[in-house]
């Protein structure tokens, strides 16, 4: 965790649209169990997480984690269709609470 904050990846095609809307979501779950202020989120292209990931916690996606990824991956989809989000926000809280 660098700066004691945790650095978080999110990640589209176009590390555009569905990151963003993703991104929101994450960060109102994160700020509502008390993570607020403990984290720093970057947006990218998927292409581009290989080689970045070696500098942050995890990475959300809304696509299939891409080869070569250096940190964990939880899959943002649901996030998008609003259902099973449950495994997504368990998965995320635990890295958040992970040394």
């Amino acid at each position: 965790m660098a700066n004691g904050k945790k650095r978080i990846m999110f990640a589209c095609g176009s590390g555009i649209c569905t990151s963003t809307a993703v991104r929101k979501k994450v960060e109102a779950m994160l700020d509502e169990n008390g993570y607020k202020g403990q984290y720093e989120i970057t947006q990218y292209k998927i292409s581009e997480c290989p080689a970045q990931s070696v500098n942050y916690d995890f990475l959300v996606a809304t696509t299939m984690a891409p080869a070569g990824l250096k940190c964990p991956y939880v899959n943002g989809i649901p996030y998008l269709t609003g259902r099973g989000t449950d495994v997504p926000n368990k998965a995320i809280l635990e890295l958040m609470a992970a040394e």
